[in-house]
């Protein structure tokens, strides 16, 4: 595959507050202040101005799934990215509601389906993340890293292309605090989105150059 995004594509980036980042919902162009709108700036440059960001804060698999059709089959997008999961495992211990590893695989193989069925679009998928900045966090990794081993296993069988973002951000918590990249372990900062749209720009295109 040619990894080049073009002026004719239309991005559309869906998932939770990482990708929501207080977008103002009520104008369907808004890409709110997080890791999509600076890899948007960054594909602009090159003429790729067709970007729409519909990331719901709160969300998990099976909310994603509730909206697949309005807020992505119908949008007929020709890059499709997906960041999902970290609320699947946050609601286990912060609400004593579990997403199991299985539940969390079949819902997600559902709506990528869907997407191969209907449409021709490119996929990338991004690895949920966590930097755990407080002692039970380190916990919760028993809950997150089988679902990121999903992400990876449907990324392989739908020919996605795969962000790694955990990996990254992992790699750049053993030289900056946790705290500077999500200062509450799971919502970036302005530091921790920028390097995820780099990761994101370096990965998906190979034309625009990381910022």
């Amino acid at each position: 595959m040619n990894n080049r995004i073009t002026p004719d594509d239309l991005v559309l980036f869906i998932g939770d507050s990482v990708t929501d980042t207080g977008r103002d919902r009520s104008d369907p162009r808004a890409l709110g202040d997080g890791y999509v709108s600076r890899a948007a700036a960054e594909l602009a440059k090159n003429g790729v101005t067709r970007v729409l960001n519909r990331g719901i804060s709160g969300n998990r698999v099976v909310d994603l799934r509730a909206r697949w059709a309005e807020d992505c089959i119908d949008l007929r997008p020709t890059v499709l990215s997906i960041l999902v999961g970290i609320n699947d495992t946050w609601r286990r211990y912060d609400s004593d509601d579990p997403t199991s590893t299985d539940a969390f695989e079949t819902v997600y193989r559902g709506i990528l389906t869907q997407v191969r069925d209907r449409l021709d679009t490119r996929l990338v998928l991004m690895e949920p993340f966590l930097i755990p900045v407080r002692e039970e966090q380190e916990s919760w990794r028993e809950d997150l890293d089988p679902k990121i081993d999903v992400v990876h296993r449907l990324a392989d069988e739908f020919g996605a292309t795969l962000v790694r973002t955990d990996e990254l951000l992992g790699r750049a918590a053993s030289n900056t605090p946790p705290a500077e990249l999500a200062d509450d372990g799971v919502h970036p900062t302005p530091h921790g989105h920028s390097l995820i749209a780099s990761a994101w720009l370096a990965t998906v295109d190979e034309v625009v150059s990381p910022v």
